[in-house]
């Protein structure tokens, strides 16, 4: 085999290779001998079918194999012998080819670039430590008293007006047939909740106590997607709708037996929160230290992938006119400009933190995919059974699931090594200091 190297520059490099006709023939005719040990053939045991008849069947098609395998393997040994990486699928094209002659082809490909991380313990790190203040903890209270509200009776009769609760019996047709689960007695709505069907609760404010009336709405989805239902209505009561007072009567109604107990429920999870917070701003910091700290070449076919990922979307939300607003009164061409970069910064960021997890051996173990996928799973009661499905079918589903696993572990090995300081902060105090919604968390919104 030669091998001619015929550009090296920058990532680039080309090859001409040449193997020659002696090679590929007897690759052929040796393949050509173990399929005759098993092909069978009328007029012909097992074994004895003649080379001449073997060539004329499966000659092309073995040499079709031959040549293939040939040339994968010869083009894996060049970058071997020279240390390389592709960054991508190599672009072969052959020149010369004919029975009995040598074959000469050539390859063209980006390789990886070499990619030396810095020493983690020179980074200097401050963890910000959200505290959960009484203030915190008395706003998440009373969203959860708001959330369960309960009746007060009216004090004088009036009509029903937008928040209040209104108990109603209905019975619903569609094309003046009635449907199952189209009744029911005695349901409780808080209006302007939206808790029903879409228009359903606006047509019964100004009704009174013992009021009927006939209301038409229809379907959001399912079966009857887009067709209209009429109900009729009788109003039974009417109430103001109230909080619960933050007390053991709202700790009991959400299934806690005392207020203590339940405060102590809220802080732990508000202290999850606030920890995920934490864990995501030091993410980004050490991802903002490491893009400064390397600078390093990469492939061109990786950053137009990537662009390109990031571009659809772009286009996607000024079609809708999502489009952060720092961005909407530029060109296409500025707009092209930040995100090409955006991109090219994943793109080294990503191969550094490959590096990092190969000198490390970092891993995502099964154990911890099998865990992330139930986590998924437990996220969409009724549906887990279609979402397990999802991931067993779906490669690509479970690469999307291990991408962020891989990449926090192989953070939390870097952030081990580096030097780092807490600062405990209130909730308010720590968004003041960090910025959400920048262009780097946009661009890494899941499409």
């Amino acid at each position: 085999m030669q091998i001619t190297e015929t550009q090296s520059e920058g990532l680039q490099r080309s090859f001409e290779i040449t193997l020659p006709a002696s090679h590929i023939q007897t690759r052929v005719d040796s393949k050509l001998a173990e399929l005759a040990k098993r092909v069978k053939l009328p007029g012909f045991r097992p074994g004895k079918v003649p080379v001449a008849l073997m060539k004329q069947r499966y000659g092309q098609s073995v040499m079709g194999e031959v040549l293939e395998q040939s040339v994968n393997e010869s083009t894996q040994q060049a970058m071997n012998d020279r240390g390389l990486r592709p960054a991508g699928r190599p672009k072969v094209e052959i020149k010369t080819f004919e029975d009995g002659q040598d074959l000469t082809y050539t390859v063209e490909t980006e390789v990886l670039p070499e990619v030396v991380p810095m020493d983690f313990s020179a980074l200097e790190l401050e963890q910000l430590v959200i505290e959960v203040g009484e203030k915190e903890l008395g706003e998440s209270l009373g969203r959860i008293a708001e959330a369960n509200k309960t009746g007060k009776d009216l004090d004088e009769p009036r009509p029903a007006q937008p928040g209040d609760l209104v108990t109603v019996d209905f019975d619903g047709t569609v094309d003046g047939e009635a449907r199952e689960g189209m009744q029911g007695e005695d349901m409780r709505l808080e209006l302007g909740s939206g808790q029903f069907l879409p228009g359903f609760e606006d047509q019964l404010i100004g009704a009174s106590v013992d009021e009927e009336r006939e209301i038409v709405a229809s379907f959001p989805a399912g079966d009857l997607q887009n067709k209209e239902a009429v109900f009729k209505v009788k109003i039974k009561k009417i109430e103001e709708s109230v909080a619960l007072p933050i007390g053991d009567g709202l700790a009991q109604a959400v299934g806690e037996e005392t207020l203590e107990r339940l405060r102590g429920k809220v802080r732990e999870r508000m202290q999850q929160e606030f920890s995920g917070l934490s864990r995501a701003h030091l993410k980004r910091k050490v991802l903002d230290l490491l893009s400064d700290a390397h600078d390093f070449p990469v492939p061109k076919g990786m950053l137009d992938a990537e662009f390109d990922a990031i571009w659809e979307r772009i286009e996607d939300d000024r079609k809708k006119d999502r489009l952060d607003p720092e961005d909407r009164d530029k060109s296409e061409e500025e707009l092209r400009d930040d995100y090409r970069r955006i991109a090219e910064r994943r793109v080294r960021l990503g191969l550094l933190l490959s590096e990092v997890a190969q000198q490390n051996n970092i891993e995502v173990s099964p154990d911890e995919l099998n865990q992330a996928v139930m986590a998924e799973v437990r996220r969409h009661p009724g549906q887990e059974q279609k979402v397990i499905n999802l991931f067993k079918n779906s490669p690509d589903a479970v690469a999307n699931l291990r991408a962020p696993i891989f990449e926090q572990k192989v953070i939390d090995h870097i952030v081990a090594l580096a030097q780092v300081s807490e600062r405990k902060v209130s909730r308010q105090e720590f968004d003041s200091l960090t910025s959400e919604g920048d262009k780097e968390k946009k661009a890494n919104a899941e499409a």
